[in-house]
């Protein structure tokens, strides 16, 4: 993956030299954020990090993937708080999808609080189904901890799961 120009921003791999852009918009954006750490270790460990860029170099997004057998998993997509509702997260999303089907893998899976309404908007609105529920997945500050739905997006072709 190359820097790819998208109007008025463009996309790159995520690398050490991000991290410190990375784990900043993190702690904003998230009330239980991962670590610059975490993301080193993402990367260290092969997974795939994509950084959506202003075209002024601001970093305003990006997600990290980790293939698993057959398909792609979605760890973290996040969007700067003040770049949020223009297209970045839709961006991030077709580029998450884009790496998966260049991997030829089989579907994209996702975890999503549930108190998480636009991402949950945004993730039907690009055909993800909620497959399941992890109960206390995530951390959350007043609850205890808060249920992750499970959601899904088939790339399975006609056919190809076993259905006559």
């Amino acid at each position: 993956m190359s820097g790819v120009l998208l109007t008025d921003r463009y996309m790159s791999p995520m690398t050490e030299s991000d991290l410190d852009e990375v784990a900043a918009i993190e702690k904003l954006a998230y009330e239980f954020p991962w670590s610059r750490g975490n993301f080193g270790d993402s990367l260290r460990n092969g997974y795939f990090g994509v950084c959506l860029r202003h075209v002024t170099g601001t970093l305003i997004g990006y997600c990290v993937l980790m293939p698993v057998v057959d398909e792609m998993h979605l760890l973290n997509l996040c969007v700067a708080p003040q770049a949020q509702g223009a297209g970045a997260g839709l961006a991030l999303l077709r580029e998450a999808v884009r790496i998966t089907h260049a991997e030829k893998l089989e579907g994209l899976l996702l975890e999503v609080r549930p108190s998480n309404h636009r991402a949950i908007r945004l993730y039907e609105r690009f055909g993800f189904a909620s497959i399941g529920r992890r109960k206390n997945y995530y951390p959350a500050r007043h609850r205890g901890r808060e249920d992750a739905i499970v959601m899904r997006l088939s790339f399975a072709t006609e056919g190809e799961d076993g259905a006559a």
